[in-house]
């Protein structure tokens, strides 16, 4: 049951009229704009008065149906979903797209999940926009690995077990020759995005770069949603665990000692606990 979103966005000070006026929506202009993690209580102010406003919104397949519910009634929703090997439109295409409608004087809302720079290919629309000429602005949003963290009761840093937090992307071109060796172990958290998929293949890479079967990892599966779920277990039961829990995207994985902190389901089988232990409770 999908929350309903309701904002009450403040007024502007009058020493900001200024701002107000020149971040206005400007026929022509692409604004990319991060949705956050998914609960709309957590968009910026900022993007939920771009939303609001927009007449032309191209949007992510993870952005939540209550966001988009927040656009006005006559404005145009496009959707370039994206999965694993199916897209609905290729990247070189959305570009285009986005180009394409501000060169014609439209104004246009690119609408992300989480934030446009974190995996987001905020980066390359940006540089489409910019070598078209095209004026672009950028939004942050709440990332899915910091929405996540905090709807989990998951600290990805902490004095007492990490001081160093990586970002990498598991589904991606050439998983096995990128280098990953010293991002997660002692002191160190690491956040994997669209890793589902290829989660054993993940677990099995760092195991061979040296890192305990044993180490805590969490899956968090619609992070900031009311159908999250937080699922703990060990290193070397991350890719049964995805396929035993029928772990759906969107989802993160964490790993790291952090992972103990976390309001988690603790899903170690009985048969591992000869092998590894207990859990870190």
């Amino acid at each position: 049951m999908l929350k309903e979103a309701s904002f009450a966005v403040p007024a502007k000070p009058a020493h900001l009229a200024s701002m107000a006026t020149s971040h206005s929506f400007k026929p022509g202009t692409v604004h990319l704009v991060g949705a956050g993690p998914g609960d709309p209580d957590l968009l910026t102010v900022r993007a939920a008065r771009l939303i609001e406003r927009a007449r032309l919104i191209v949007h992510d397949g993870l952005v939540d149906p209550a966001i988009l519910a927040l656009a006005r009634p006559d404005a145009e929703l496009i959707s370039v979903a994206k999965q694993r090997s199916r897209h609905s439109m290729k990247q070189e295409a959305i570009n285009a797209l986005l180009v394409r409608e501000a060169l014609a004087g439209r104004d246009v809302l690119r609408l992300k999940g989480g934030d446009p720079f974190i995996f987001g290919r905020g980066g390359e629309e940006q540089e489409a926009c910019r070598t078209a000429g095209v004026l672009c602005e950028v939004v942050p949003g709440i990332s899915a690995a910091i929405g996540g963290g905090a709807s989990a009761g998951l600290p990805l840093t902490h004095r007492d077990h990490a001081s160093i937090v990586s970002f990498v992307a598991g589904q991606c071109k050439g998983l096995s020759a990128q280098n990953w060796t010293g991002l997660a172990g002692a002191g160190r958290t690491l956040v994997i995005y669209m890793g589902l998929a290829t989660a054993t293949d993940i677990a099995e890479k760092l195991m061979n770069d040296g890192l305990s079967p044993a180490t805590p990892v969490a899956v968090i599966e619609n992070a900031t949603r009311p159908e999250q779920r937080v699922l703990r277990s060990l290193l070397a039961d991350l890719g049964d665990l995805v396929s035993r829990e029928r772990v759906k995207s969107p989802g993160l994985i964490v790993v790291g000692d952090v992972v103990s902190q976390a309001d988690a389901i603790d899903c170690l089988p009985l048969h591992h606990f000869a092998s590894f232990g207990a859990l870190t409770t």
